[in-house]
């Protein structure tokens, strides 16, 4: 099995120094807009496809990072000071001495490929001089395109170590990307004997078609006549697309395109791919289409697979512990594979969460239950003064007893979180005993510490006492209005906010938290 161990990243897109490993098998790219995620898969297919005319096709003023052009434009702008652009993917023991060598950035016997962008010693005088302008030109044209193995042998596209296919679900109505992919399945799938049969059939067929079909219509013609384009442009590979059914992929809904492309990709055939980049494969898809294809995902083999997504489902039915976390704020990785084993297995079978909401946040509130998550931004604002849609915290709804498993992953992120929770009858034993493993500067848990005052309702209705007669009293024949709140938690969350959210009181273990978290 042929795979990328790591990745060396220097001033390409929005990272100057970057270094990841690799899982084997899966690798989820999460993280919030601009953290990088797409510049990763655009790195490795870019050294993958060997292919110059897509380094010029994106433009090598875009492939480098802005920073560091703007900042060598804001100095002296020396020659021997010229920024330069490479991406190393460092491979496992292929069994190929081609890839063996030490032409890397590390300088250390290793198997590899690369992209390397340089100024060319050769036009060094011409640069100079651009240099020398006093306007901000950058001469981006001056720089030469390289690929290289870390034997030092250069290759291209015609000369590929690993097959690999980019599908990127962001691109779905794009026909250009529609027929890539189908090129690219096809080349994968095919002998080099069949290839050149199917070639010379087509164009043989496309032949006949001229002569016998066309022959009558073009006898009625002088001069001119009609022809079927057989140009390089006009060949099978052009003319191939995917059909489900008797329906052809280009007809089909968005989100049966996301699912039939990835599905297709990771089906097993006689030619292997063996890195398959899949950016964003939850777009478009149903819930149900989204497990069907996680399930897909899950039972691949044979290849290393490369996710960048915003799915909470995926991220965490994959396994969290194969994520890495990728900030805006930040260029270095966050590797989530520390997260506890029971931990990881929990977010696989749980109902649906919130986890990668959690893991993009920098603080967070944690309460237990439909009612304080309705109430606790009003309850925010009357704290603090503030809207909390403008602060940099977060509010999620996680059940009680999955606390603890937010918390290791807090302990990893140095998340802030604020846990708000229920003593159901005894604090010690239930909110300090409980999270004696959870100490951290970053985590605190609030509570009440009367034993009588056993959940959210019971203290809210204890503060709000004369609101709550107000509101729930009438038609009282049974129960009480503490009584009521708790059997009907949600709508007298929703009527309390409706209602009386400028007057309500907030109980005092939950003032603590909010100006904990706040602060």
């Amino acid at each position: 099995m042929k795979i990328i161990e790591k990745i060396k990243i220097k001033n390409f897109g929005r990272f100057k120094e970057f270094t990841l490993g690799f899982d084997k098998s899966l690798n989820l790219l999460i993280g919030d807009n601009e953290a990088g995620k797409s510049t990763i898969l655009s790195a490795i297919d870019i050294v993958l496809s060997g292919s110059r005319s897509k380094v010029e096709n994106f433009g090598i003023d875009h492939l480098f990072n802005t920073d560091v052009i703007d900042d060598f434009l804001a100095s002296e702008k020396k020659y021997e000071n010229l920024p330069i652009l490479y991406v190393e993917l460092y491979l496992n023991d292929q069994g190929n001495k081609d890839l063996d060598g030490k032409y890397n950035s590390e300088n250390i016997p290793s198997h590899g490929i690369l992209l390397m962008c340089e100024p060319r010693e050769d036009l060094s005088k011409e640069i100079k001089e651009i240099l020398e302008q006093d306007d901000d030109n950058f001469p981006f044209e001056y720089y030469s395109i390289n690929f290289k193995t870390f034997s030092g042998e250069s290759y291209t596209g015609y000369r590929r170590f690993m097959q690999h296919l980019l599908l990127d679900n962001t691109q779905i109505n794009n026909e250009y990307a529609t027929k890539s992919y189908i090129k690219t399945l096809y080349h994968n799938s095919i002998k080099d004997a069949e290839k050149n049969k199917h070639q010379n059939e087509y164009r043989k067929h496309k032949e006949n078609f001229r002569t016998t079909v066309l022959n009558e219509l073009n006898e009625r013609i002088t001069d001119y006549s009609f022809s079927v384009r057989t140009n390089s442009k006009a060949n099978l590979e052009s003319d191939l697309t995917i059909k489900e059914g008797n329906i052809e992929i280009e007809n089909k809904g968005k989100g049966r395109q996301c699912f039939i492309k990835t599905d297709f990709a990771l089906q097993k055939n006689e030619n292997e791919l063996d890195i398959i980049l899949l950016e964003e494969p939850e777009n478009h898809l149903s819930h149900i289409n989204m497990k069907k294809l996680i399930q897909r995902i899950n039972e691949s083999e044979n290849k290393q697979l490369f996710v960048a997504t915003h799915s909470n489902l995926i991220s965490t039915r994959l396994d969290l512990r194969k994520a890495v976390m990728l900030n805006s704020n930040s260029s270095q990785p966050i590797p989530l594979i520390a997260i506890p084993e029971d931990t990881a297995k929990f977010f696989m079978k749980a109902p649906d969460n919130n986890i990668l909401e959690y893991i993009l946040s920098k603080n967070v509130i944690l309460v237990e239950g439909d009612a304080e998550f309705i109430l606790l931004e009003a309850l925010y604002k009357k704290v603090t003064n503030e809207k909390l849609e403008d602060s940099e915290i977060h509010i999620i709804s996680v059940g009680g007893t999955s606390f603890k498993r937010y918390l290791d992953v807090a302990k990893l992120l140095n998340i802030k979180t604020a846990v708000i929770r229920d003593n159901d009858g005894d604090f010690q034993l239930n909110c300090v005993d409980r999270y004696s493993d959870y100490t951290e500067d970053n985590i605190e848990v609030f509570y009440d510490t009367d034993n009588t005052i056993s959940t959210f309702e019971i203290s809210f209705f204890k503060n709000n006492e004369v609101i709550c007669n107000e509101l729930f009293l009438a038609g009282r024949k049974t129960l009480t209005v503490q009584e009521y709140m708790l059997k009907n938690k949600a709508d007298v969350a929703f009527e309390l906010l409706d209602k009386k959210a400028d007057v309500l009181v907030v109980p005092d273990y939950i003032k603590r938290a909010i100006e904990w978290i706040k602060a």
